[in-house]
């Protein structure tokens, strides 16, 4: 008998170790290739962090995880897409958001190999590291992020 992902909100952990999943790549599937811009709200712990995580598997192109799932015959596992994810769970009011940022866009800079020219505004450097990932990878970039409430509801 499978276990239940209790607190699991990794697509890999879920897949890998062989916990129940509800297939929700149809819905992200029709996401993908209906719309350009997505704003997913539901409530707090609705699944949107483990949904978040499962588009970020599918344009990283991770095709393994995906076996026995609706999307595994229709996706081009190929085509892989620089993929930014920014999460602010971790801070509970603007000047926490403010400081984390930084730290959270060097990251994905040094995941995604690219160099930003501009690292003293926060703006300036997430654009220049969309410019870069798109022009490194000769793709569109994926943008994703998670708790955007959190700062705001704290």
């Amino acid at each position: 008998m499978k276990k239940l992902p209790i607190g699991i909100q990794t697509f890999t952990d879920i897949r890998s170790d062989n916990y129940v999943y509800v297939d929700k790549t149809p819905l992200a599937y029709d996401l993908i290739n209906n719309y350009r811009y997505v704003f997913l709200s539901r409530p707090r712990r609705f699944g949107k962090s483990l949904f978040l995580d499962t588009l970020r598997n599918i344009f990283e192109g991770n095709k393994e995880l995906f076996i026995n799932l609706y999307i595994y015959d229709k996706w081009d596992w190929g085509k892989k897409y620089p993929v930014i994810k920014l999460t602010f769970g971790g801070s509970r009011n603007t000047q926490e958001l403010n400081k984390m940022i930084t730290p959270l866009l060097e990251n994905i800079e040094e995941k995604l190999s690219v160099r930003c020219k501009y690292r003293d505004d926060i703006a300036l450097f997430f654009k220049d590291l969309i410019k870069q990932a798109s022009e490194k990878y000769n793709q569109k970039v994926v943008i994703l992020i998670d708790e955007y409430d959190k700062p705001i509801l704290d």
